[in-house]
C-alpha cells in the first residue's frame, strides 16, 4: 500500500491525515501508431504521478494522487475508431466537481498531470480558480519538459521515440515489434503562420497521418525510456514538492 495513492490507500490513514496537495492524473484513449496500446497516455499518466508522488512524499510533503482520468479531448479524431472524446465542457464539468469537493474538504492545491496533447485545461482552470479563490490550480504537461532533446534523436508528437521508449519500459508487454509500427511521417499546415507558432487551428488527424503517430519510434529503447522517466519524476516530483510545502503567500517572489 503506498500511502500517496487513493486507490490503494484506507479510511484508517486517511481520517487523520493533512493533504496539502492532490495530484489528478489525466490521461486519453487514443490509437498510437500500429504498435502502442490506446491506453499509453493513461499509463504515461498513472506512472509518472505515482513516482513524482513518491519523491515527493519521501522530502516530506503530503500529496495523494487519485485515480485518473482515462478519456480526454479527441475532438480532431473523430473519425479514428475508438479514440474516445470528452469534450472541454465536459472536462469542465467534471474539475469542477472535484475543485468543489477538495475546496469543502479543506484541500486547496491541485495539480492536474497531464499526458495528452489535446487537453488543455488553462482557460477552465482560470474561470475555477476564479469560483474558487482559495484554490491553486495548476496543470503541468509532462511532454513539454525541455530536457527531452537531451535523450532522443527523433522528439515527435505522438507514438514516436519519446513515447515508445516510455512504453518500452513502463509496460514492454503491451508494445508490438518495432517492425509491425508505422514511420509516423506527418503532414503539417502549408500555412507560414503554423509554422511560426501565432497561428493555430486544430488539425484533422487522418488527413495528418497514414498510421496515427507523429514522430518515427524506429530508435525507441527501454533504456532512453528509463532514463527518461526519472529525469521527468525527479523534475515533477520537485514540483510537487514545492507547490504542497509553500505557503500561498509565498509563492511569488
Amino acid at each position: 500500500m503506498r500511502p500517496y495513492i487513493l486507490a490503494e490507500t484506507n479510511w484508517k490513514s486517511v481520517k487523520d491525515e493533512h493533504y496539502q496537495l492532490v495530484v489528478l492524473p489525466w490521461g486519453a484513449i487514443e490509437a498510437h501508431n500500429y504498435h502502442l496500446p490506446y491506453s499509453t497516455d493513461n499509463v504515461e499518466a498513472d506512472a509518472i504521478a505515482a513516482e513524482a508522488a513518491r519523491i515527493a512524499w519521501e522530502m516530506g510533503a503530503k500529496v495523494i494522487v487519485l485515480p485518473a482520468i482515462p478519456f480526454g479531448v479527441n475532438t480532431g479524431q473523430f473519425d479514428v475508431p475508438f479514440d474516445m472524446n470528452l469534450n472541454p465542457s465536459t472536462q469542465f464539468a467534471i474539475l469542477s466537481d472535484i475543485i468543489e469537493t477538495l475546496n469543502r474538504q479543506g484541500v486547496h492545491k491541485l495539480v492536474i498531470l497531464n499526458s495528452h496533447g489535446g487537453n488543455d485545461f488553462r482557460q477552465i482552470l482560470r474561470e475555477l480558480g476564479l469560483k474558487y479563490p482559495k484554490m491553486f490550480l495548476s496543470e503541468a504537461n509532462w511532454y513539454k519538459i525541455k530536457e527531452t532533446h537531451t535523450i532522443f534523436e527523433d522528439l515527435g508528437e505522438h507514438a514516436g521515440e519519446v513515447e515508445t521508449s516510455l512504453m518500452l519500459y513502463l509496460k514492454p508487454e503491451w508494445v508490438l515489434p518495432l517492425s509491425d509500427a508505422g514511420s509516423g511521417a506527418a503532414k503539417k499546415y502549408r500555412f507560414e503562420a503554423m509554422h511560426e507558432g501565432w497561428g493555430w487551428a486544430e488539425r484533422r488527424w487522418t488527413k495528418v497521418t497514414a498510421d496515427t503517430g507523429i514522430g518515427n519510434p524506429a530508435k525507441a529503447t527501454m533504456e532512453k525510456g528509463e532514463k527518461f522517466f526519472h529525469l521527468l519524476t525527479e523534475k515533477i516530483g520537485t514540483f510537487l514538492f514545492e507547490v504542497a510545502t509553500t505557503q500561498k503567500e509565498d509563492f511569488y517572489e
